[in-house]
C-alpha cells in the first residue's frame, strides 16, 4: 500500500538508512515472516525516528531497538498531519480491522438522530448512525455533550415529545411532566391528533436539516407581516422567537448536516511545493489527495485589505493591476478550471466503504475541523445551493495553505510587486 520499499540488512543498517528522506512520512517495518504484522509510524522526519529505532545502540538503553527484526522498510511521504493520519489509518486497517479506531484512538462523533421511523417520532443522541439512518442523522459534533445540549436546546422551541417509550396513544395514559407544562402536545394521551403531531415532527426535521434556516425564513415572514399591519406587540413576540432561533443555531457548526448529504472539501500542504492537496469527504470516506497545481499562482496578501482575487490575492501571470478585466477574467477561469478537475477526479462512482472505514474517516474529518483554529493547519469548504462549491473562497484558501508552506521571505518579496521569486510566481504549465 505505501508507494516505497528498500531491503533492510541488519548487518548494515547504514546502507538502507542514508537512502531514506528527512520528509514527514508514514512508514511500516516488515519482519522476516510473511503476512505478519508490521510495526506502523507516522514521523515528521523519516530518516531520524528508523535512525532511532535501526541503529544499533551502544551499552544498555531503554530505547525501542527493533534492527535485529527488520528486514524490509516501507514508507510514503506525505505533505500534512491530516494525509499521515489518513494513510495511517487505511494501513491499520488493512491489519488490523475495526481495532484501527482502537490504535489510532480515534472516537465515533456525535449526532442528533431523528426517529423517522417512529410514528411518533423524537430525537435521541448517536455515535454509530446507519446507513439506512443517515438520513435522519445529523452531525457531527464535537463531543456528546455539545449534541445533547443542541438537542435540548432545540426542543424547547418545539412540541416534540421527550419520552423514550414506544406510544399506544390512550386517554388513560397518565402524561408526564412535559405534557403538565405545555412543553409537549402529549400524544400519548391523545392530546393531539396523529396529523398534528406530524406537522411538528417535520418542522423539526427541518429544522435540523438546515440548521435552522427554514424557521427562521418562516418567523422573519411572520414579523414583517405584523409590523406592516402594525401589530407591533405580535412582531416584538416574533423577534424574541428569532433571537432564540439564532441561539440555537450558534450552537450547530457549519459541519452538522443530514449524514447522508454530508460533503466536505479538504485542502492540506502536499509534499511536492509546486500543489496544493485537496481531499473530498463524500459517500462516507475522504478521498484523495488530488493535485492542485500552485504554477502561476500568487500568494494572497493578507495584509492588503483588499478583496480583489487577483490583484494581490491570486493571479496566474504577475500582470500589474492596470490590465484589463479580460485578462483577470482569463485567469480566473484558468484557476476554476483546475480546482472544478481536481474535484471531478474524486467524484467519480467508489464502492460503499465498510463500517470501519466510514467511522475512522468521519472521526479524522471531525477531528481536524473542530481543532481551535490557531492549531488546524489547512481548509475546509462546504458545497453551498444547489451544491455547487464556492470555486472562488476555494482558491483563496489555496493560496493560504500555498503561503503557511513558503518561507515568510518568499511571500513578502511577492505581494510587494517588486520581486517574484521562482517559488511563488511562476508561469502557467502548457496543460
Amino acid at each position: 500500500m505505501l508507494t516505497q520499499s528498500l531491503p533492510f540488512d541488519p548487518e548494515n543498517p547504514e546502507a538502507a538508512l542514508r537512502q531514506l528522506p528527512s520528509q514527514k512520512a508514514v512508514f511500516a517495518l516488515h519482519g522476516e515472516a510473511q503476512g505478519a504484522e508490521p510495526y506502523v509510524g507516522v514521523t515528521p522526519d523519516l530518516r531520524r525516528r528508523l535512525e532511532r529505532l535501526l541503529r544499533p545502540a551502544k551499552g544498555q538503553t531503554k530505547r525501542l531497538q527493533l534492527v535485529s527484526r527488520v528486514r524490509r522498510i516501507a514508507w510514503q511521504v506525505t505533505g500534512s498531519e491530516f494525509e499521515s493520519l489518513l494513510v495511517q489509518f487505511s494501513l491499520l486497517e488493512q491489519y488490523y480491522g475495526s481495532k484501527a479506531l482502537e490504535r489510532m484512538k480515534l472516537r465515533p462523533p456525535s449526532f442528533v438522530k431523528f426517529h423517522g421511523g417512529n410514528p411518533y417520532p423524537r430525537l435521541t443522541i448517536t455515535n454509530r448512525p446507519g446507513l439506512r439512518e443517515s438520513q435522519w442523522a445529523f452531525g457531527p459534533f464535537p463531543s456528546r455533550t455539545s449534541a445533547e445540549r443542541y438537542s435540548e436546546e432545540l426542543l424547547k422551541l418545539f412540541l416534540l415529545r421527550r419520552c423514550e417509550e414506544n406510544l399506544d396513544p390512550n386517554p388513560s395514559h397518565p402524561g408526564c411532566v412535559y405534557s403538565e407544562m405545555k412543553m409537549c402536545l402529549a400524544p400519548c394521551y391523545q392530546g393531539c391528533t396523529d396529523e398534528r403531531y406530524a406537522e411538528e415532527a417535520e418542522a423539526v426535521r427541518g429544522f435540523l436539516a438546515t440548521r435552522g434556516e427554514t424557521r427562521l425564513t418562516q418567523i422573519r415572514s411572520l414579523r414583517d407581516q405584523a409590523s406592516e399591519q402594525l401589530e407591533f406587540e405580535s412582531a416584538a413576540k416574533l423577534h424574541a422567537q428569532l433571537e432564540k432561533i439564532e441561539a440555537v443555531r450558534s450552537l450547530a457548526s457549519d459541519l452538522v448536516r443530514p449524514l447522508s448529504a454530508l460533503q466536505a472539501c479538504i485542502l492540506q500542504n502536499s509534499a511536492n511545493p509546486d500543489e496544493v492537496s485537496v481531499f473530498l469527504y463524500k459517500g462516507g470516506e475522504v478521498r484523495g489527495p488530488a493535485a492542485f497545481s500552485t504554477l502561476g499562482m500568487r500568494i494572497q496578501n493578507e495584509q492588503s485589505g483588499s478583496s480583489s482575487l487577483f490583484a494581490q490575492p491570486l493571479a496566474v501571470q504577475p500582470v500589474p493591476e492596470a490590465d484589463s478585466p479580460a485578462a483577470s477574467k482569463a485567469a480566473r477561469d484558468v484557476l476554476e478550471s483546475r480546482m472544478e478537475a481536481a474535484l471531478e477526479s474524486l467524484l467519480k462512482r467508489r464502492p460503499v466503504p465498510n463500517s470501519t472505514v466510514r467511522q475512522g474517516h468521519l472521526a479524522l474529518l471531525t477531528r481536524l475541523y473542530y481543532r481551535p483554529q490557531h492549531k488546524r493547519a489547512g481548509e475546509v469548504f462546504f458545497p453551498e445551493g444547489e451544491q455547487r462549491w464556492p470555486l472562488r473562497t476555494m482558491l483563496r484558501g489555496v493560496g493560504r495553505v500555498a503561503a503557511a508552506a513558503l518561507p515568510k521571505a518568499a511571500i513578502t518579496g511577492t505581494i510587494s510587486g517588486s520581486q517574484h521569486p521562482p517559488a511563488a510566481t511562476l508561469e502557467v504549465s502548457g496543460n
